[in-house]
């Protein structure tokens, strides 16, 4: 490693620590993710998994990486708790939001110790962080085609965010786009377990758009038992009691919410995994968890499916459900090792860490120049 500018100061000082460590500057980096979840989360949370897998392969690339979460948080960085635990978990919580003025405002007084800070929180940090010294950019986690969201990207165009799939970008093409950044895990978090592959798997959560009720409708009509790992929101029981419920059973079974530990026997006892999503999916880690155990992924044609999924190597794309009965017909086609392999090349934490580096290093630039006029 060589050093090349080591300076620690304190809060309310401008800040430069960066070394270089293999091609990218070592730096202090800022994590804000929302607080409805613990980061890791204890069971369902895409968008905390992905943060806790991206902080932590930050700190084992050398970074001096702060994490502002939850007080029940599991992480290799530093912790700063805003909030005592998850406010999923927190019956107490009335009124989510307070919650979420609070982690901003500490952010904003501990900005600049840090040479940029990423957020995991929508559009909320553009209005104060978009007028401040420090670079910051935001990860859009979720659907970007409601049309409230074109007014406020409207408002502001000069604030940068990444883009979890090229797809995910189509609804705004006015947002300012530092990049595209394809979800990643560690390595090793889920490995193929060896026995038979005897059911299709459904995992994630039950809701209209995902899509529960044709996952069951294909497995039955290609005559394969289905397990159903999923999460029950309050919002979709009265879905789950009309539509779902009743079509269990008969070879449909619903093993409700799993873990991490729980996902590699799960998914490597699958034939494949059936994703016959009806929305337009922002990423979908269901795909690459399933990659990870060597089980490929019958998928629809819909967000960004095509971008993750290789048609013929690690599943299939289609188009509605009778083209995935003949894909579940066929699934003697695919390599359970090269489908782990390809998980192995295109997704794993130390890429997603890459890439968010790159970006990180092209907007501390940019806001230099900018300082510099």
């Amino acid at each position: 490693m060589l050093r090349v500018l080591a300076t620690h100061v304190a809060c309310g000082y401008d800040i430069s620590y960066q070394t270089v460590h293999g091609s990218f500057l070592l730096m202090r980096i800022a994590q804000i993710p929302p607080l409805h979840e613990a980061v890791p989360p204890k069971l369902y949370g895409g968008t905390e998994r992905v943060v806790s897998w991206l902080t932590d392969e930050l700190v084992r690339m050398g970074h001096e990486v702060t994490l502002f979460g939850t007080g029940d948080s599991v992480t290799d960085a530093h912790l700063e708790s805003v909030w005592p635990r998850a406010l999923r978990l927190d019956p107490a919580i009335r009124d989510p939001i307070a919650p979420h003025m609070l982690l901003l405002e500490r952010v904003a007084c501990a900005a600049k110790d840090f040479d940029i800070l990423h957020f995991h929180l929508d559009y909320w940090p553009f209005t104060y962080f978009g007028r401040q010294q420090v670079p910051f950019v935001t990860t859009m986690h979720g659907r970007l085609d409601l049309p409230e969201l074109q007014p406020v990207f409207n408002a502001f165009p000069r604030v940068p965010v990444v883009s979890i799939s090229d797809s995910q970008r189509i609804p705004l093409p006015q947002a300012r786009y530092a990049g595209t950044v394809l979800h990643g895990m560690p390595e090793t978090l889920l490995t193929p377990r060896p026995g038979k592959r005897e059911y299709f798997a459904f995992l994630g959560r039950i809701c209209p758009e995902k899509g529960v009720d044709k996952a069951i409708r294909i497995a039955r009509a290609a005559g394969v038992p289905l397990k159903i790992a999923a999460k029950i929101d309050k919002v979709d029981a009265e879905y789950f009691d009309r539509e779902i419920l009743p079509m269990l059973g008969d070879g449909v079974e619903l093993i409700g919410e799993i873990n991490d530990r729980q996902k590699p026997d799960f998914l490597s006892g699958a034939k494949a995994l059936l994703m016959p999503i009806d929305w337009p999916e922002p990423f979908g880690l269901v795909m690459i968890e399933a990659m990870a155990c060597g089980t490929p992924v019958i998928a629809f044609r819909r967000g960004s499916v095509p971008e993750v999924i290789e048609d013929g190597l690690t599943g299939r794309i289609v188009d509605d459900e009778q083209e995935a009965i003949r894909a579940c017909n066929h699934l003697d086609i695919f390599s359970h090792e090269q489908i782990r392999a390809r998980f192995e090349e295109r997704f794993t934490s130390r890429r997603m860490a890459q890439d968010y580096l790159r970006i990180y290093e092209t907007l501390i630039e940019e806001k230099k120049a900018l300082q510099s006029i």
